[in-house]
């Protein structure tokens, strides 16, 4: 890298699971909006083929007109190429086709088992997890030997457990896991003060937060506005809303798969008196079938269940976007995503500092967790450092049921490591929303196990 006049060039930056259409479009418009940085992206993909669509379409926004910054992007073929001399490493990979997918969101629902997403916790969430750690021990002895020195940023889902498994296998690794939930709470806290005190035009760094949990599982013991306490605001809004819920859009969820009314969010402030800080349809997975006991509860509650087919009808209304993107036919808009990684890379390169969320190993910012299980809470971004913020302690009723789900991920952890089945079935009945008989579970884990095989070499199954 090279530092000149408040701006900083060469930078190198290798994104794994760089043929994708999704993420990787947001990444090219925010590095393309940001004037201060630039330098190379390493485009590295299993199919190369899309790694180069990527290539063309990074190279042709840099040179939109209105491009504040002139990156390069360059595909590889080899990850040992795209790692080898980058400063920043970013994964973001799909663990699996919608044949997977398929299996690991509609199989339960045989035996009565809903879920919501299915990429974090529940069956589908554990049965992802033992196809995706594998992955993440190579990728994490690839960096070790080819980028020891490199900050790496995880964007793949299950978030703790991928970045978890860097740390397993590479413990010296500088690495990090990203979420946007909390952002989306601070929005809400920002739509709560323009409805209840008609305050308007605020931005969420605005909001000062304190997180703790696990990811997807997050949890504001202290929300402030200009000093001001939130949480009792909060609880007039949630009282306000808590029947109807609260949306941008009137009955949005209805339609929209991927949103929600907050009613579940409201319902766990009532319950425990802190506030849940991820989407809907994520924290219901982490209760027992409160919310998803069936799909009629499901509605009642205001959120939807993201089948499978919804994905596949997305993906192939993102696949004709992006073949116009390709072609010319369209322009990538260049509008900010509200995604972090640029106001973290210059937190890292030493531009600035900030603080923001992140998912890194436990050293004492969570109390009562044990040390190393990877935790979400805040931390401050300066030059080559993250140091974590000290959150505290969730009152107990929460903090039982996260530290069930870090003790449960810390044994599909061990389960995938030693490619032990015992174990994996330890942890799949262990799960609040496996409430179904020992003997119906056995089946559908061995149902589930098989359908996912493929990705599970060196099991005997």
């Amino acid at each position: 890298m090279k530092f000149a006049s408040g701006k900083v060039s060469e930078i190198q930056i290798a994104y794994i699971g760089g043929g994708s259409m999704y993420w990787a479009k947001n990444l090219i418009a925010d590095l393309a909006l940001d004037d201060q940085l630039s330098g190379t992206v390493r485009l590295y993909d299993l199919d190369y083929n899309k790694a180069c669509h990527n290539e063309k379409l990074g190279n042709s926004v840099s040179d939109y007109p209105e491009a504040n910054a002139k990156w390069q992007y360059k595909a590889y073929p080899t990850l040992q190429e795209a790692l080898t001399g980058c400063d920043f490493v970013f994964i973001s990979i799909l663990p699996g086709t919608f044949q997977e997918m398929n299996s690991d969101v509609h199989e339960p629902e045989k035996y009565g088992i809903y879920q919501a997403v299915g990429d974090t916790t529940g069956p589908g969430g554990l049965i992802r997890a033992l196809r995706t750690i594998p992955m993440y021990v190579e990728l994490a002895q690839a960096i070790e030997r080819y980028s020891p020195d490199a900050w790496v940023f995880n964007y793949t889902n299950p978030m703790t457990l991928c970045t978890r498994t860097l740390y397993e296998v590479f413990p010296k690794i500088k690495a990090f896991g990203c979420c946007h939930e909390i952002f989306g709470t601070q929005s809400l806290l920002i739509r709560m003060l323009k409805d209840m005190e008609g305050i308007d035009g605020l931005h969420r760094d605005q909001i000062k937060v304190n997180v703790l949990g696990l990811n997807h599982f997050t949890w504001i013991d202290q929300a402030t506005y200009l000093g001001t306490d939130l949480l009792p605001m909060y609880s007039e809004f949630v009282d306000r809303y808590y029947d109807t819920g609260f949306e941008h859009n009137k009955d949005a969820w209805k339609t929209n798969p991927y949103t929600s009314a907050n009613r579940v969010k409201f319902d766990l402030f009532r319950r425990y008196g802190v506030i849940a800080a991820a989407g809907d349809r994520h924290l219901a997975e982490f209760m027992p079938p409160w919310y998803l006991k069936n799909p009629d509860t499901v509605y009642d509650w205001k959120f939807g269940l993201t089948t499978v087919q919804s994905r596949i009808e997305k993906n192939a209304a993102t696949a004709d976007f992006y073949g116009k993107l390709l072609s010319g036919e369209e322009k990538l808009p260049l509008k900010a995503t509200g995604e972090e990684e640029v106001r973290q890379l210059k937190g890292l390169i030493g531009l600035q500092s900030f603080v923001t969320n992140v998912n890194v190993p436990n050293v004492g910012q969570m109390e009562g967790i044990p040390h190393g299980v990877v935790v979400e809470t805040n931390a401050v971004f300066s030059a080559n450092s993250l140091r974590p913020v000290y959150a505290g302690k969730l009152p107990l009723a929460v903090h039982n049921q996260v530290l069930q789900h870090a003790m449960n991920q810390e044994l599909i952890l061990q389960a995938a490591l030693k490619k032990d089945q015992a174990l994996a079935f330890q942890a799949f009945v262990s799960d609040p929303l496996v409430t179904i008989g020992v003997s119906q579970a056995e089946e559908l884990f061995d149902r589930m196990l098989h359908n996912t095989k493929a990705y599970l070499p060196g099991w005997k199954l």
